[in-house]
């Protein structure tokens, strides 16, 4: 019986965190949607007050650390800018509900004034959250210099950053 028990409550176990993975993909899913289509504000409730974005280093708009939901607010707006648009393509979990930490692998792409394709690149987010809101993240992309490249073509363009701290 005690056999029967704990098999039964690990195949809860997994069968919710598979659960619990196809609902944050749909939800963030949706977020990512409206942000490729210009409204950042479902993605951005996601994010706690006290937040921190640590992003790649360099010299580029989205360099440094983000600080507050209004750091990531402006972060946001730089990607809507910027006509960035992004697919999450799978989320990975572990610990407990109320403190997760997801990777999110994320791809993302950009194209110019004439549809030609001027930015592409494949992210890894690491993801931590504190009662069902993120408190930080950390973006590891596979080429960092696409992001240079990208900031001098967007200069170019007449595209201008939202300041991190405005």
């Amino acid at each position: 019986m005690r056999l029967r028990s704990l098999i039964t409550g690990a195949s809860l176990v997994i069968i919710s965190r598979a659960v619990l993975i196809r609902l944050l993909l749909r939800k963030f899913g949706r977020d990512v949607e409206k942000l490729n289509a210009g409204d950042h504000s479902s993605l951005l409730a996601a994010y706690a007050e006290d937040f921190v974005l640590h992003f790649h280093e360099g010299e580029h708009r989205w360099a440094g650390d983000w600080v507050g939901r209004a750091g990531m607010g402006r972060f946001l707006e730089n990607l809507v800018r910027a006509g960035i648009q992004g697919q999450i393509r799978e989320i990975a979990l572990s610990g407990p509900p109320w403190a997760l930490t997801m990777w999110v692998r994320f791809d993302d792409h950009a194209d110019g004034p004439g549809g030609e394709r001027i930015y592409e690149n494949r992210t890894v987010l690491l993801v931590r959250t504190r009662w069902g809101k993120v408190i930080e993240q950390e973006d590891f992309y596979t080429d960092t210099d696409r992001i240079l490249a990208l900031d001098r073509r967007l200069t170019e363009l007449g595209i201008d950053a939202v300041p991190k701290g405005s």
